[in-house]
């Protein structure tokens, strides 16, 4: 009987997974105005009933797929930004975990475009909940950085705005830059070669000896 529960249970979370997976995409491609929940239903391979069974309405499911992005992202973010060791390694881990978390995550820039420029209760709680304490941590490794004399003395505030903006921007402008005649963001060479370009300027940028060595 037990061994009956626990594959019912693995059922229901894999039924659930493939439910925020389909949806991620598709709110990521339309929206939450423009998605359909019958086309998730589909993606999902599920009939449109179940989707209700597990998520009330297409509102809760845009939550559920937000929010499982950033728990996701935050559990490791803080392992990383509270980690012992030197600043300058960490953050060059932090930075390579961000890159790495978007560029396996179609979904995950947009979605978070949709949230903030959408802005209410549901950005001011994951704001709250996740944005914050990820923000804090950050800013007390930028702090001892600065502190112990690994990274340049600057405004602790507009370092992280330009080490966050230089991770999330080229996934922003991914549509843009293919308009524009440029490869597509996501291939894997692109991909390499702009998260060396990141942890290069950063290094420059930040670091007091930029030639410390790679993680």
């Amino acid at each position: 009987m037990r061994r009956g529960r626990a594959s019912r249970q693995r059922r229901s979370a894999g039924t659930r997974a493939a439910i925020l997976a389909a949806a991620g995409r598709i709110f990521a491609k339309s929206g939450l105005a423009g998605a359909r929940t019958d086309a998730i239903a589909a993606a999902a391979g599920v009939n449109k009933a179940l989707l209700y069974y597990y998520f009330k309405s297409k509102e809760s499911l845009y939550e559920a797929v937000v929010e499982d992005h950033f728990c996701e992202f935050n559990r490791q973010a803080l392992e990383v930004l509270t980690a012992p060791g030197s600043a300058r390694a960490i953050l060059l881990r932090y930075v390579s975990l961000h890159f790495d978390f978007i560029s396996a995550r179609h979904r995950y820039a947009p979605l978070h475009q949709q949230l903030m420029m959408a802005g209410g209760k549901l950005a001011e709680r994951l704001v709250h909940k996740y944005f914050r304490p990820r923000s804090e941590a950050f800013g007390k490794l930028l702090e001892r950085g600065m502190r112990d004399g690994e990274f340049r003395r600057a405004d602790r505030f507009h370092a992280a705005m330009s080490v966050v903006s230089l991770i999330v921007f080229y996934f922003s402008a991914a549509p843009v830059l293919q308009l524009m005649g440029r490869s597509d963001a996501y291939r894997a060479v692109n991909l390499k070669r702009r998260k060396q370009e990141v942890l290069d300027f950063i290094r420059h940028g930040l670091f007091v000896d930029p030639n410390f060595p790679r993680p």
